[in-house]
Formats: structure tokens, sequence, C-alpha cells
């Protein structure tokens, strides 16, 4: 029985007039169906106590009979804070702490954190001992100082790995809610990785490509704390060379300082590591894309919600249909947030039912319906990330696993919400807040004593968080009717620039595009902001690509094969590409269709990763006469723009904010009436940082 259950009883118990299953479901922030469970296991304890069991009306009503307050003595006998974690989780969690602290922790402080009392500690210590030295290591005791894990660093990170991997496994968090053993910005590892598979051709299944991901966020911490590497044994091979290529985006986007011993480690680790084949899908990564901006456009007009400029979204959904394209079926764990999503977002489920097929038409299979409930929860953050963009509700973050987990949890709110983060507590401070402080907390941990409304997130956010947090935000508006409050947004790079941008364009716009190059250097210098931070890490913006000398006007062509030639010819020339590339694109569009139209008048041809590409880059030509391309109501076709992509990855912000620009009828205007190619350069680059939030 856990401490929800025990909470459930006292709140019907307390109710005269009852409560439903769903203000139970949003007051403990979980689906409507785990409620039920809930209410299934005080049923089987009124039976074991030979009392009336619970009844539910047709409308979710909760109804107790005459002596139901007999089960409180059953409730109330053991430890209360026994109730929180298992004996086999508490010793989990207890031994991560130690293993991963880098001097003595007192018995006290696991007590604290794991929300036990000191003696429910010392009842676990043996089996905290047993576990300890299962993975190769010693508990030492001493007296005045504590508790301390003695043995190999790299055994350590061995057992740190391996109690993650084994939550993936079991679809648990228990360690990771309670205790901090990764660090890093996952978003930037999981590009970093995926950055690298592509450069060496070395695909990860995803169970190795997630246990390369812990075992870095693991390195990262370690390091971070001043715990580094035993001399390692040299290990040669073309991991090597990936290893090291990884560690050094590692060291430079994760600000950790990485040693040769890490490098050999991780070389270990990838050499044990599996791999898939590449399939025809993998190599055509920009139709996969192509496809992802297809169906974000259908499921918007059918949510009439606008995903369209949700970059995260784009990148997110389309890393995951590439899974989707290169496997027959994905096996995926059958975890409570599937319920959550079908239970709570069936308008979201049903719209991508119905457009399902623009995925099933390439992929050439019907999608199994775990696949359909991955992709909504995809589509579910990125439609609360758009509902509370401009709500900034006041919000408090605890945390129970170190400030360095708090600072994570921060920047990823800050990323897609607009809070206001009033305070960062520890969990145990949370009873003493008075009510009026913030508007609810998000915490790692359950709160005991807390008068605000919560929500349990875990550490790295992800969008089943993103869910939750925004089913919090959507429960309090409605509730308490709380107004729209948009906060001021705290100074950065990116807001200066936005903000004189349209000033510098109006002022001087024959100088606009030169100066604000140089205003944009200065400025994110001034911020210390690198150009190529966060998601842009490995992406070039589109006015990156297509400067004046990549852009050609009224060009005159036959037919759609002679666009498609000319558009590419001058990438061919400047060794962008071989010149089987074309041949290659030709006879992708005879076989597969039109599909390169992406809106009316505008085509993007490309071919796969293996057809001769050789340097990320665009060639944009404006027909003097438009062609057709087959493609029905985009045709005529009057701009041909010809895409070299050397990966999956480098392309990707020029594509998103191209087709995001391409939606704008005005710049699609500016475009057919320019004069220059200098002129249809500024044009992009304006529009681009327009479409910029």
């Amino acid at each position: 029985m856990n401490q929800r259950i025990h909470a459930i009883v006292h709140i019907l118990n307390d109710s005269r007039t009852g409560a439903s299953i769903s203000y139970l479901s949003e007051q403990f922030q979980v689906s409507q169906r785990t409620i039920r469970n809930d209410l299934k296991e005080i049923n089987d304890l009124l039976q074991q106590n030979n009392l009336p069991k619970l009844s539910v009306n047709r409308s979710g009503g909760i109804i107790t009979e005459d002596g139901f307050d007999q089960i409180l003595p059953s409730i109330a006998a053991g430890d209360f804070y026994d109730y929180k974690l298992s004996p086999e989780e508490r010793i989990q969690a207890a031994a991560a702490m130690l293993v991963s602290a880098s001097g003595y922790v007192t018995l006290a402080a696991i007590a604290e954190n794991l929300f036990v009392s000191r003696a429910t500690t010392i009842g676990d210590l043996n089996g905290i001992r047993r576990v300890i030295e299962q993975g190769g290591l010693e508990l030492v005791s001493r007296a005045n100082k504590g508790l301390y894990v003695a043995g190999k660093e790299s055994d350590k990170r061995t057992f740190l790995l391996r109690l993650l991997q084994n939550e993936q496994t079991h679809g648990q968090n228990v360690v990771s809610r309670h205790i901090s053993v990764q660090a890093g910005d996952p978003a930037v590892i999981q590009k970093i990785i995926s950055e690298q598979e592509h450069v060496h051709q070395q695909f990860l299944t995803d169970s190795s490509f997630r246990d390369i991901q812990f075992q870095l966020g693991v390195m990262i911490n370690r390091n971070r704390q001043g715990e580094m590497l035993e001399p390692q044994p040299k290990i040669d091979g073309d991991k090597y060379t990936m290893a090291q290529d990884i560690l050094r985006y590692i060291s430079q986007y994760c600000s950790v300082m990485t040693t040769e011993d890490d490098i050999c480690q991780l070389c270990a680790a990838l050499n044990h590591a599996r791999y898939i084949r590449q399939s025809s899908f993998e190599k055509d990564a920009v139709k996969i894309q192509m496809i992802t901006r297809q169906f974000i456009g259908c499921v918007s007009d059918e949510l009439e919600i606008d995903l369209n400029n949700d970059y995260d979204f784009f990148e997110n959904l389309s890393n995951h249909l590439e899974s989707i394209f290169s496997s027959s079926v994905i096996p995926y764990p059958d975890q409570a947030v599937m319920d959550e999503v079908l239970e709570e977002n069936q308008e979201i489920v049903e719209a991508i039912r119905r457009k399902i097929t623009i995925i099933e038409n390439h992929v050439s299979r019907k999608l199994t319906e775990m696949e359909i409930i991955y992709i909504a929860i995809h589509v579910c953050a990125a439609t609360e990330r758009k509902k509370n963009k401009e709500i900034a509700f006041h919000v408090i973050v605890a945390c129970h696993a170190g400030i360095g987990t708090s600072q994570l949890l921060m920047e990823k709110l800050k990323q897609h919400f607009h809070f206001q983060i009033v305070d960062v507590i520890s969990a145990h401070e949370a009873q003493n807040i008075p009510e009026g402080k913030a508007d609810f907390i998000i915490s790692t941990v359950p709160l005991r004593g807390c008068k605000l409304d919560y929500v349990i997130v875990s550490p790295t956010f992800n969008d089943g968080d993103y869910v939750r947090v925004g089913s919090k935000i959507d429960a309090l508006r409605n509730s308490r009717r709380l107004p729209s409050r948009v906060e001021e947004r705290a100074i950065s790079a990116k807001g200066v620039i936005e903000r004189i941008r349209p000033i510098v364009y109006e002022a001087v716009p024959d100088q606009a595009a030169e100066l604000m190059k140089q205003l944009r250097r200065e400025i994110r210098d001034y911020f210390n902001q690198s150009a190529g931070a966060d998601a842009e890490i490995f992406s070039p913006y589109l006015h990156h690509l297509l400067p004046p000398d990549h852009i050609e006007l009224d060009v005159e062509c036959d037919n759609w094969r002679d666009a498609v030639r000319r558009s590419a010819q001058k990438l061919v020339e400047r060794g962008y590409i071989e010149s089987r590339y074309i041949d290659a694109m030709i006879v992708n569009i005879e076989e597969n269709g039109p599909y390169i139209v992406l809106s009316k008048g505008f085509a993007v041809p490309h071919e796969g990763l293996e057809q001769g590409s050789i340097r990320v880059g665009m060639y944009m030509i404006r027909l003097k006469t438009p062609v057709l391309f087959g493609a029905e109501e985009l045709d005529p076709v009057e701009f041909v723009c010809c895409l070299s992509a050397v990966d999956h990855k480098t392309h990707l912000k020029a594509f998103f904010n191209l087709v995001n620009m391409l939606h704008n009828e005005e710049f699609k205007e500016m475009l057919h009436r320019c004069r220059t190619p200098e002129e249809a350069a500024a044009i992009i680059e304006k529009y681009e940082y327009g479409t910029l939030g």
C-alpha cells in the first residue's frame, strides 16, 4: 500500500458528501484508471477486515458505507513514512545515494532524503550493505562521520548505471526521483550521440542508445564532483574515434572535463553495444522530416492548435518517426503514462488516429496502438507548451536531489513555460510555505504536509511531465479562474535582438542585413551566448545556407526534371554533391511522387545520405516560367531549392525555418517580386528571424 492510498482513505473518511474519481485523479495528478486500481486495493483491505466495500455510481462518485472509519487503524498501524517506498526500493535508493556521494553520508541524511525515520534506515542497513557489496564495493562506517563507499571509481559508475538500467526495465523511477546520479542536459546528450551515430554510420538500438546516454550522464555527474576514473585499458578500433568525438562535444557543451580514461571506458561500452542496420528509410532522413511536417500540419488543423512553430516538437517527433520507419514493429514498455494519455487526452489520440494514414502510407504497415500512443505523447507535450506559452503562473520548484537537479529542472521549465519561479526549496521545506506564495509547486518527490497544490515530475522532465504540468495548469485555471498573467521576461540576448531588429530594418533597410549580423555577434558576445547554443549546436540557419551566391533568379526551364537539374548543377560545381546525386533525385521523384513540393509553388528536391552528398548546402532558383511537378493544388512550381543533406540533423534548423516561412504568403510574394539575389537573401534572413519565437 502506498502513500496515495493512505491519503485517499483519509479523504473519503473526512468527506461527508463523498468524493469522486475525477476529484481524486486531479488531486493526486494520476489517471482515473490509477484511482480505480487504488480503490480496488482499499476494497481488498475492507474485505480483509469484514467491512462493507466501496462502490462507485454512474457519475464517478465514491460511496462509503457505515463503519468505513474502522479501516483507519489498519492503515495507521505502521510507520507513516514506510508508505512512500517499499523496503526494497528504499534500499536501492539509499545505496545509490551512498555510491554517488563524494564523501561521508549520515544515517540522518539518508532518512531525511527518503522520508523515513532514522530507525527505519538503521533497519535497512544490512540490506544496503549487501546491495553495495554485490557491486564489488565496500560500505565503510566511521564514528561521528557516517557512511562511505570504498572501491574503484569504475565499479561505482557501473553500479549506478545498472540501477538506472534496472529502473528502465521495470518502468520505475525510484532512484532518479530521490537521488541525482546523472548530470548534463539530456536533450544535448541525446543530440550529440545522435549526431555521432550519423557521422560514424553506427546506429545504436534504442536500448543501447539509452545505456550510452545513462553512462554519459553518470560520467558528467562524477567528473563534476571531482571523482575521476582510475587508469583504463587502452582500446583501439573504429569505436575509439567515435567515443573520442562524442566526448569532445560532451566536454564542450556540457561544461565538464573528460579524460583519456573516459574515452577508453566509453569505447568499451560502444564495443559491447548493439547496432541496427540502416534501412532505406534511414537513408532518406529528409523524406521522413517532410512527412513529419505534413503530419504536424494536418494534426494542427484537426485540433485547431497551431503546432507548426514548435521546433522541439518537430525534432523529437521526426526522430521518433525515424525509429518507426526503420523497424517492422517497435516494442514499447507499457508504462502508467500510457494510460494517462489514453484517458485524459482522448481528443488528441482520436485526431492522431484520423491522420495516422499520412505515416502509414509511407511506412507501408498499420501502426500498433502503442506506437500511436507514443506519438500522442509528443503531441500532448506540444499542445501543453502551446497553450501555456503566455501563461505566467507563480511556481516553486522543490527538489530532493541537490541544487544541480533543481537547476536542470528550472532550465527545462523556462524553455517551454513562462513561469515566474519565485523560489527553489528542498522538499522538507514545503510544509512551511504560506498558501499565497505561489500558484503551485513542481516537485521531484511527494511533499508531506504541503498546503499548496503540487505536481510530481521526474528530474529530467520528459514529455510525460509536460503533459502533467499542463494538466495541472488547466485544472488550476478552471477551478480558480486564475487570470492569465504575462510576466516581464528576463533580459536575454535573443530578447534584445528581437526588440531591435524591426527598428534596424525600418531605419536603414539597405544596410539592415549586414548591420544585424554585427549586432547579433556583439550582443551574443556580451551575454556570453554562443551562436550555436542548445538546439542549434549543429544546425546552421537557412540564411547561412542561402547567401546571394546560392540564389539564381529568372531561370528558364522546360519541365520539372530540367528545374531539378538546374537547381543542383551549381552544388555539383562547388563540391557540395556528386553528379549522381542529381539523377538519384529525379528517380526519387519518379518513384515516390512530388512529395518534395512543400508549399504552393515551392519544391525542395533532395536525396538520401548515400547518394553523393558531400557537404550540407542549398541552392535556390526562381523560374522565369513556373513548371508542373504533378503536385495537384500545389502546382505550378516557381521556386526550386536543392538540398544537400549529409546527415539527419545538420540541415534540420534551416529546413524547419524554411517550411514555417512558406506558410507566410507575404514572404513568398516578396521572393516573387525581388530583383536581385542579394535582395532575395536579405528577405530570407529578415523573415527567418521573424519566425524565431
